[in-house]
């Protein structure tokens, strides 16, 4: 019977016991998930400012948002003033390299202009295509990001860097401003330049310089969306008027985010939705468009504008078509030059071709067009597409 008494009080003791130790291993539990989850907490909020350090390069952004330097706007505005005020000089002396033609005193020009912030890939191409040009048939101009230590190539090329070249971003409206300092450095230079090709380090010419030189200055029937023109449209065996080859579109489906990118009403009232164009751009420009491109205020001050909407901000794509558009939609073709394949286009980019795929057969397929006898130009194309390319130059591309 004793026994049977305590029986009773062990049991509780031993529940005690039970209850003590668990509710001690709860304790040292719950204070051990605190700790953890505090460090974690506390590693996290530790790495924020590194993340925020690392970011741009891990996830490299285009940098829509970057405003343009009032020190840069400035240097860039006394040399449009420059090249403005040439210009008018220079009509006077060979209005045929201003507008129409009207002389043949002097030789007319193709200003190729190269933008880039990269080394120029494919330029040993470019010096084979230059190579049995006349010297006094074109200019070269580069305009090399000096942020990116771009490497200036022997040859043809190496003279030919503009001085005044700022750092670019994509998809921003640095893009617009290194495009209007090589225009203004071409028009600078020489009066005869006639038409600007602007470039970049991924394009490849698709014909002969002759090919391209007879189609944009003297041909009459180069131009498909044109009608044929009478025989007194030319003069001196050219064309009597030219038209910039520009790509201008006014119905495509992201155009009003595009549009709205600023704010829904940032781009008024200078340029309404209706105005509001897109295109490529490589253009090729007469001089007369040139100038318009280097002389306007009015429109830049909307485009050089910060984006808020960094995944429909390309500001290169949309200024130089609208500009054109609603000042001398008549004197352009609407269509480019240069060819370029959407077809499975990541983050904006065009498909670029592989070495694997340059073959007399693609050149003959990135020359078909539906508005010119041919296009001029393509891109894009991966470096190493460099030695195939050589490969067929003579016997295909410059074979005409």
């Amino acid at each position: 019977m004793p026994h049977q008494q305590e029986h009773p009080k062990s049991q509780r003791n031993i529940i005690s016991l039970m209850v003590e130790t668990s509710s001690t291993n709860s304790i040292k539990i719950g204070t051990k998930m605190f700790s953890t989850q505090f460090v974690v907490i506390f590693s996290l909020l530790l790495s924020l400012p590194i993340l925020f350090l690392l970011a741009p390069r891990i996830f490299p952004s285009h940098n829509p948002s970057i405003p343009i330097s009032p020190s840069d706007e400035k240097e860039d505005f006394v040399l449009f003033r420059k090249a403005i005020a040439s210009a008018s000089a220079s009509a006077t002396h060979y209005p045929s390299a201003h507008s129409h033609l009207t002389s043949k005193s002097k030789k007319l020009k193709i200003a190729f202009l190269f933008l880039t912030n990269t080394d120029l890939f494919f330029a040993p191409l470019w010096e084979q295509f230059f190579k049995s040009a006349d010297k006094n048939l074109f200019n070269i101009y580069v305009h090399a990001d000096p942020h990116s230590n771009v490497t200036k190539p022997s040859g043809i090329f190496f003279s030919h860097f503009i001085p005044d070249a700022k750092r670019t971003y994509r998809a921003s409206p640095t893009l617009i401003s290194a495009t209007r300092r090589l225009l203004a450095n071409a028009i600078l230079d020489d009066p005869t330049n006639t038409y600007f090709a602007v470039l970049s380090q991924y394009c490849i010419p698709l014909h002969s310089f002759n090919y391209v030189y007879n189609s944009l200055i003297s041909s009459k029937t180069f131009d498909l969306s044109s009608p044929e023109s009478d025989p007194e449209s030319t003069q001196y065996n050219m064309k009597i008027q030219h038209k910039s080859f520009i790509e201008i579109i006014s119905k495509e489906r992201r155009l009003w985010k595009r549009y709205v990118a600023r704010g829904k009403y940032a781009m008024m009232p200078e340029v309404p939705f209706q105005k509001f164009r897109t295109g490529s751009q490589f253009f090729i420009l007469t001089r007369r468009h040139a100038l318009m491109v280097i002389e306007d205020r009015r429109l830049w001050n909307k485009f050089k504008l910060p984006c808020y909407r960094e995944d429909e901000c390309y500001p290169e794509e949309h200024y130089f078509p609208t500009l054109l558009s609603m000042q001398d939609p008549d004197g352009c073709t609407k269509y480019t030059l240069t060819k370029v394949n959407w077809t499975g286009t990541r983050n904006g980019h065009p498909y670029t071709y592989k070495a694997a795929e340059i073959s007399p057969v693609l050149i003959q397929e990135l020359r078909q067009s539906n508005y010119s006898s041919s296009y001029l130009f393509a891109r894009k194309f991966e470096p190493i597409c460099l030695n195939p390319l050589m490969k067929i130059a003579d016997k295909v591309i410059f074979r005409d």
